[in-house]
C-alpha cells in the first residue's frame, strides 16, 4: 500500500502528463535508466487527479528525505524503525517522518526483502512476489511508451487512453500490453500465468514474458482475440505449435502491422 501510494506521489502521470522513455531494454539485455533529457513528455495529455502544487511538494519532500544518505545511514534508521515497532512494512516505513520512503529502500537494495534481511528482519510469509509484482507495474508505462514509439516509427496512428492504458492503432483495432510474472518451479521450469482483460477485450493483447529474475523480457506473444477462449492462460516455455505460433523474439512483427502502404491509381 505504501509503495503504492509513493507511486502516485512521483508519477507525472496523475497530474495530468504523460512520459514516456525513462528507461530502455533490449530483449534479454539489461534494464537502462535514460537520462531525463532523454524522455518524451506530452504535458497537460489528460485530466490529472492530483493538484500540480501539491504533486511538486510532495516531490520535494521525497527528494529530501534521501538526499545524500549513505546505504548505512539508511539501514541504520531502517534498524531503529525495527527496533520500536517489532516488525517491517513498506506502510511502516513511509509513516515515519524522518525516514526514506519504502520505495526509496526498495530501489536503493534491489527489494524491501533485501533491506529487511539487512537489519535482521524475516517475514512470517514469502513476499518476494509482490516486489516482484510492484516493480513490474512500475516497469509498464516505459514499456507502454517503448510499444507507442515502436508503433509511431512504423507509420502508424496511435492514441492511448488515459485511464486503461488500452492502445487504438490507426483507428482499425485495439492492442493491450500486458508484463507476466516468471515463476520458477520447485524443478527449475518456468511457468507465466496470463489473464486476458475480458472487460476490455482488445483486439491483440500484447504479453511481455519476464525472463528467469524478472528483470527482462523472455521473450513476447502477440494473441489475438478471436483465438482466446479463456480468461486466464498458464503457460511453459514450450506450449506446441499451434500457440506458440504467436511467439516471437521482438515487436517487430507487431510494430509492422500498423504500416501503411500506398496504392498507385489505376487508370
Amino acid at each position: 500500500m505504501g509503495d503504492s501510494i509513493h507511486q502516485v506521489l512521483i508519477n507525472e502521470k496523475y497530474v495530468g502528463n504523460n512520459v514516456w522513455g525513462r528507461t530502455s531494454f533490449k530483449l534479454k539485455q539489461t534494464h537502462v535508466r535514460n537520462p531525463e533529457g532523454e524522455w518524451v513528455r506530452a504535458d497537460g495529455a489528460f485530466t490529472g487527479i492530483v493538484p500540480i502544487e501539491i504533486f511538486e511538494r510532495a516531490a520535494e519532500i521525497i527528494a529530501a528525505r534521501s538526499e545524500r544518505l549513505s546505504d548505512d545511514a539508511m539501514l541504520e534508521k531502517l534498524a531503529k524503525i525495527l527496533e520500536k515497532q517489532g516488525y517491517l512494512s513498506g506502510l511502516v516505513i513511509d509513516e515515519m517522518e524522518d525516514c526514506p520512503s519504502s520505495s526509496s529502500y526498495s530501489h536503493r537494495f534491489g527489494s524491501l526483502l533485501r533491506a529487511y534481511a539487512l537489519v535482521g528482519f524475516v517475514p512470517d510469509h514469502d513476499y518476494r512476489y509482490l516486489e516482484i509484482n510492484r516493480a513490474l507495474r512500475r516497469m509498464h508505462p516505459d514499456l507502454l511508451g517503448t510499444v507507442i514509439r515502436g508503433l509511431q516509427s512504423s507509420g502508424g496512428a496511435v492514441s492511448q487512453d488515459g485511464g486503461t492504458d488500452l492502445l487504438t492503432i490507426n483507428q482499425e483495432f485495439t492492442a493491450s500490453v500486458v508484463i507476466v510474472r516468471c515463476l520458477l518451479t520447485s524443478a527449475g521450469s518456468l511457468r507465466w500465468k496470463v489473464r486476458l482483460d475480458t472487460a476490455l477485450r482488445p483486439d491483440i493483447t500484447v504479453v511481455v514474458r519476464m525472463g528467469p529474475g524478472n528483470l527482462e523480457p523472455y521473450d513476447y506473444y502477440l494473441l489475438p482475440l478471436l483465438d482466446m477462449h479463456q480468461a486466464v492462460l498458464r503457460l511453459c516455455e514450450f506450449n506446441g505449435l499451434s500457440f506458440d505460433a504467436y511467439r516471437c523474439e521482438s515487436l517487430s512483427r507487431f510494430y509492422a502491422m500498423a504500416a501503411r502502404r500506398s496504392f498507385m491509381e489505376v487508370t
